[in-house]
């Protein structure tokens, strides 16, 4: 199984000399994937959770490919609906192709209603934008003298029925953020389900996970994958491997946008699990 992190590409800690140490102590300490997130207005609604600065996620991972060697490159997620698809299609394709075939595209349909206003893109229509705009990047990505997009994995974001049933039609991966081990064992059997409807192959499994790290251990049904005692992240890793986990992304960002001027804290918890590794 590998191991991923979402590297806060907003906040007012972040600049473009913080990213580079993210990324280079990232790639450091063993992990496989970087990824980013992604927002284009920084509309009050957006601000209040991410606030300003936030870096455009392509134009970010194109250049941490340059101070980075080895470590996939990833979106988690591209609002689908706020940019055309063509467009995408060949960001995502020439990014992949300059550097060296390491993007993973992480898609998802958004939730933020006045940055939807302001790019004038449909709220209320986003999940059926998202799959017209996914099947035409695809479209456009089997045309290989125009595009060269074959080899970019999608991997789909979301929680809800629609979520699962766009993971089997389009993804490589299904993407859910944050959540509880008790609900990804409970909703497993529907995505294959849902798979088996359609004829296709079942999506990997790439959740993204919180990374809390706490001295004394966490208890109760709402207890978040990620959250407790190290002893508690391992045993979780060592279940969403079970569970079949093809790759599972870490998340050091717990709300606060303040935390990223401190970004030490977040990089001694992702050493911490490094170490794990090592330790096997």
């Amino acid at each position: 199984m590998r191991l991923g992190v979402n590297v806060p590409n907003f906040g007012p800690g972040t600049d473009p000399g913080v990213l580079r140490r993210w990324a280079q102590t990232v790639e450091g300490l063993g992990f496989d994937l970087l990824m980013v997130s992604d927002h284009v207005v920084i509309t009050p609604d957006v601000a209040e959770k991410y606030p300003p600065p936030f870096y455009e996620p392509f134009t970010t991972l194109s250049w941490l490919a340059g101070v980075t060697g080895r470590i996939r490159l990833g979106t988690t997620v591209i609002i689908v609906p706020y940019r055309h698809p063509l467009l995408v299609a060949r960001m995502a394709a020439n990014l992949n192709d300059l550097s060296g075939g390491r993007l993973v595209l992480g898609v998802g349909v958004g939730w933020a209603r006045q940055e939807f206003d302001a790019l004038g893109a449909a709220h209320e229509r986003r999940g059926r934008v998202t799959d017209d705009y996914l099947a035409a990047i695809q479209d456009a990505w089997a045309d290989e003298h125009d595009y060269r997009g074959g080899g970019v994995p999608i991997w789909v974001g979301g929680d809800s029925e629609a979520a699962l049933r766009r993971a089997v039609r389009f993804g490589e991966a299904w993407h859910p953020l944050r959540s509880t081990l008790t609900w990804l064992r409970e909703t497993l059997p529907r995505l294959r389900a849902l798979a088996a409807e359609q004829g296709r192959p079942e999506p990997a499994l790439a959740p993204r996970i919180t990374l809390h790290v706490t001295k004394e251990p966490l208890t109760g049904p709402g207890r978040r994958a990620g959250e407790g005692t190290i002893e508690q992240i391992a045993d979780d890793l060592a279940e969403l491997e079970a569970l079949g986990a093809d790759t599972v992304v870490l998340d050091t960002f717990r709300g606060d946008p303040d935390e990223t001027l401190r970004p030490e804290a977040a990089w001694e918890a992702l050493a911490a699990v490094a170490a794990l590794r090592t330790s096997k």
